[in-house]
């Protein structure tokens, strides 16, 4: 038996809200479902999602496969992201060492002793103005050639193309 996560179709005409189920994929869309993991209602500003993510995942584990709407809806409520850490496929960081981290029980690579100015820089002004100059090159339209610059239209130039505009043709 093939089992889906999907929606159901709920509420009055264009007026439509829809359950997150879990049911078998030959069922109609409305049809009977084996259990219902969460709600979704478009119509609200901002849409209501209520995902119960414990069960999703349960199902998603089992071999359940979402749909696309479906999947969608499990990456904003998060189970999608809980299901693919418990899966392996996304690696975590362990929350005993980021917790060690951000208390600051293990040593940073910047002492707390030594702010950024008090480290002499390796980068003179001297040596960055003459690297910015090296860099510089002319503009085209600020060359001193000024049919070159009149003409310039950002292309390259073609075999067929002279100077003064006219076609040259070629000999094959």
């Amino acid at each position: 038996m093939a089992v889906k996560i999907r929606l159901t179709r709920m509420g009055k005409k264009k007026q439509p809200s829809y359950r997150v189920v879990v049911m078998d994929s030959r069922k109609p869309r409305d049809g009977r479902y084996i259990d219902q993991i969460g709600f979704y209602d478009p119509r609200q500003d901002p849409s209501l999602i209520e995902i119960d993510n414990e069960k999703a995942v349960d199902w998603l584990r089992n071999g359940a496969q979402p749909t696309e709407r479906a999947q969608k809806l499990l990456e904003i409520s998060g189970a999608w992201t809980q299901f693919r850490v418990a899966k392996g496929d996304i690696h975590t960081v362990d929350s005993a060492v980021a917790e060690s981290t951000a208390v600051g029980d293990q040593p940073s690579a910047i002492s707390e002793d030594t702010g950024i100015g008090d480290q002499p820089s390796a980068i003179s002004e001297e040596s960055v103005d003459e690297a910015s100059a090296d860099s510089r090159e002319p503009r085209a339209d600020s060359s001193e050639g000024g049919e070159a610059a009149e003409d310039f239209d950002g292309r390259e130039p073609t075999a067929d193309s002279s100077d003064d505009g006219e076609a040259v043709e070629e000999d094959s």
